[in-house]
């Protein structure tokens, strides 16, 4: 039990997953602004803006307060437990249970939930069109991202076991190092930027068009807790990805160099690209994106 107690709320769980989204939200902060000619905060900074805004006041709308409070706090559990699975995997595979990787699927649905359920219920017409564009953005990526998950379960025998998943990669290669698997790749990068909610599918807040959008209405600790969980995600998507495709060496070094790979990947892509409107996001996922990852099924099927 106190085992279990520390895995969750220490190590690989919330402590230790914050710590490292933090950081990350850093790195983002610190290369964006070498881009623009800029210093870039220190890099204690996410840490001193989540606790000062932990200590705001929490103004409260007049819409449903119930949902409004609860929605931040099932979005952080969700991807805190994403965290602690994929953590614990990677420290011991045999750790895995079977269907870890469809209970992962599912509790990285429940963050952009989330957020549709606390701005819906905030009574703000701008948090409405948020959460309207957050619905329509998640019914986008979620086909063509699940396809490229079932190119890795085809290339790994079938299961839907992530410490199976590993140790297929062990003894036979990444998933990475095929055409099915490079394409599938491609298409799961696209997607996880689209869960970030980084540029350019950063279409539910657009501060120039609605203000913070399905956050507008949030200050204080639900504000704190929605940041933190998407500094949590900056830390768990990537390395979701890096155990379904790039899992032959996980040493130590390797796990991190993998890692600071993709975190300077997703900012070139934030960094360098225009927002897409949302009906330019919605063609962009089900036209080529699904395309290609219903082209990255049918190599792995013949084995490609």
């Amino acid at each position: 039990m106190v085992k279990l107690f520390f895995s969750y709320l220490i190590f690989p769980g919330f402590l230790f997953s914050t710590v490292i989204g933090l950081i990350a939200g850093w790195i983002d902060r610190k290369v964006t602004a070498r881009i623009q000619w800029r210093v870039g905060p220190p890099w204690y900074q996410n840490f001193v803006d989540l606790l000062k805004l932990m200590t705001k006041e929490t103004i409260l709308p007049q819409g449903n307060k119930v949902t409004f409070l609860f929605a931040p706090l099932i979005g952080l559990i969700s991807v805190t437990l994403v965290a602690t699975i994929l953590g614990r995997v990677l420290v011991n595979p045999a750790e895995s249970f079977l269907g870890d990787l469809i209970v992962i699927l599912y509790l990285l649905i429940i963050p952009p939930i989330a957020i549709i359920l606390g701005a819906s219920s905030s009574g703000n017409p701008l948090a409405s069109t948020g959460a309207s564009r957050e619905m329509k953005l998640v019914l986008a990526y979620e086909l063509p991202f699940i396809l490229s998950i079932i190119v890795v379960i085809i290339k790994s025998a079938g299961t839907i076991q992530i410490g199976s998943i590993l140790n297929h990669q062990t003894n036979f290669g990444s998933n990475l190092l095929s055409w099915s698997g490079i394409i599938a790749f491609i298409v799961a990068i696209f997607c996880m930027q689209a869960k970030l909610g980084f540029v350019p599918f950063d279409v539910t807040e657009a501060e120039q068009e609605i203000m913070a959008g399905t956050l507008i209405e949030y200050s204080g600790l639900p504000l704190a807790i929605f940041k933190l969980t998407k500094a949590i995600l900056v830390y768990t998507m990537p390395i979701f990805l890096i155990i379904l495709f790039g899992a032959k060496d996980l040493s130590l070094l390797w796990l991190i160099g993998k890692y600071i790979a993709f975190l300077v990947l997703i900012i070139l892509i934030k960094n360098t690209s225009p927002r897409a409107r949302i009906d330019q996001a919605i063609r962009f996922f089900w036209g080529p994106i699904t395309a290609l990852a219903a082209i990255a099924v049918i190599l792995a099927l013949l084995g490609k």
